[in-house]
């Protein structure tokens, strides 16, 4: 029968596969081995029983599965590159006919990558991003700088926005007091946006010694499903009002904040010149996501199968606890400051699932096209420059990461590359033409 495959829809197949007799009987024979050196059977040693009996008792079917399983992870991969498919998903096997002295028919249903039709690629319009920096911006990075080293100072009027009140608090719902809702000498800054919405807007005009009700709304998506979208009530006494007094900005100051400037004209530059650069390199990725953007959308993709969404979220979701490990936070840890789980972690990361799949389908698409391929020099580079960025020796890089990987990882890389300077020449096009 040989290897044969059907596509039974749009990302899904039936794959017909053999394995010829001569291979199921040398697996049935070790299979047996196996079993018989645990059989304990009247009037044969241990492990000495001979087939013709171990048939007779409990037939040769029975080696069949174990069989299968051990045959399976040879079998199947070969028969997908004799059929020239690449599956996203493990396969659901089923058997067609399966005996002894015979080959032994499968069929594989598969979960299969859709077709891509790609449209518009090269030379993409986008809007130009602003990168024009005003004096105001340059003023509020100062101010900022100075809030960062202001100190807290005790205030006898009235709080207002930016101030910091020093409570004791506890909520109620129903005229309960409920779990969590309570606090005592917590300091919260007014506008910080660190309570629930609508908390800190009432304290505003309250003095020390006051008490006040302040009533909330907790958000639909809390994570207590007992208080979300629901009212509660929080009784609040004020024990202290502190305003941030900010230093003055004069040299002393400038010097304290940063060494490598002695005045405050000197600050200004260089702020000035480091908000350039930001926004500026703010701007270019803008302008780079925007293009990748519409690459996506101007291809054609019929359907992503769920398996591949799937799989998308777990890797993003592996990716963002492997960085809080290396910060020295637990996924524990982590489920326990947010007071979330695992599960609200997988719903964070499945909105944009979908959305990375289709790009990595453009991209990979968008190689093939292009014929995009890494070269040894791009290979080395991409080594040393992971070694370097990882802290790591080359030779442990190259142990880790497959040539295939590597491969893979540059040739995306060249298709995100080609997307986006072809609409960076079209820009520049574009401005050249309207200045002329």
């Amino acid at each position: 029968m040989g290897t044969s495959f059907e596509k039974t829809g749009p990302t899904t197949g039936r794959l017909e596969f053999t394995i010829d007799k001569e291979t199921v009987n040398k697996g049935l024979d070790k299979t047996f081995k196996k079993v018989q050196k645990s059989l304990n059977v009247p009037g044969f040693r241990k492990g000495r029983v001979p087939r013709r009996i171990f048939n007779q008792m409990y037939g040769e079917a029975a080696l069949y599965e174990d069989t299968l399983n051990d045959l399976l992870p040879v079998a199947y991969p070969k028969a997908l590159d004799e059929a020239g498919i690449e599956p996203v998903a493990q396969p659901s096997i089923d058997i067609k006919s399966v005996g002894k002295d015979q080959d032994w028919e499968l069929i594989a249903e598969v979960t299969l990558k859709p077709d891509v039709e790609l449209g518009e690629y090269k030379g993409i319009e986008v809007a130009k991003q602003d990168r024009d920096l005003t004096e105001d911006e340059v003023q509020e990075a100062i101010k900022r700088r100075r809030e960062s080293m202001a100190e807290l100072t005790i205030k006898e009027d009235a709080a207002e926005e930016g101030d910091t009140v020093v409570i004791d608090y506890e909520g109620f719902k129903d005229g309960e007091a409920f779990e969590g809702g309570k606090g005592e000498n917590h300091s919260l800054e007014i506008g910080s946006n660190s309570f629930i919405p609508g908390f800190e807007e009432q304290l505003v005009g309250a003095k020390a010694g006051d008490e006040k009700e302040v009533t909330v709304t907790f958000p639909e998506e809390y994570h207590s499903d007992d208080l979300a979208g629901q009212e509660a009530v929080f009784k609040v006494t004020v024990h202290e009002v502190k305003a941030k007094e900010l230093p003055e900005l004069d040299d002393e100051f400038v010097k304290d904040l940063d060494e490598d400037v002695e005045t405050v004209s000197e600050l200004e530059d260089k702020i000035r010149e480091e908000l350039a650069e930001s926004k500026k390199t703010a701007a270019d990725d803008a302008r780079d996501d925007e293009v990748i953007r519409k690459a996506v959308e101007n291809a054609n993709i019929e359907e992503i199968p769920d398996e591949m969404a799937h799989e998308e979220v777990h890797r993003q979701m592996d990716m963002f606890l492997n960085n809080l490990k290396q910060q020295g936070i637990s996924a524990e840890m982590y489920y326990q400051m947010t007071n979330s789980s695992e599960e609200d972690l997988h719903k964070q990361f499945e909105g944009e699932a979908e959305f990375n799949v289709r790009t990595n389908l453009v991209l990979e698409a968008i190689v093939e096209e292009e014929n995009l391929k890494a070269t040894d020099e791009d290979i080395e580079k991409e080594i040393s420059d992971l070694a370097g960025q990882y802290n790591m020796p080359e030779d442990q890089v190259r142990n880790v990461l497959s040539p295939d990987l590597l491969n893979r990882d540059i040739s995306l890389k060249k298709a995100i590359d080609l997307i986006t300077s072809t609409a960076k020449e079209t820009l520049e096009a574009k401005e050249e033409s309207e200045e002329a």
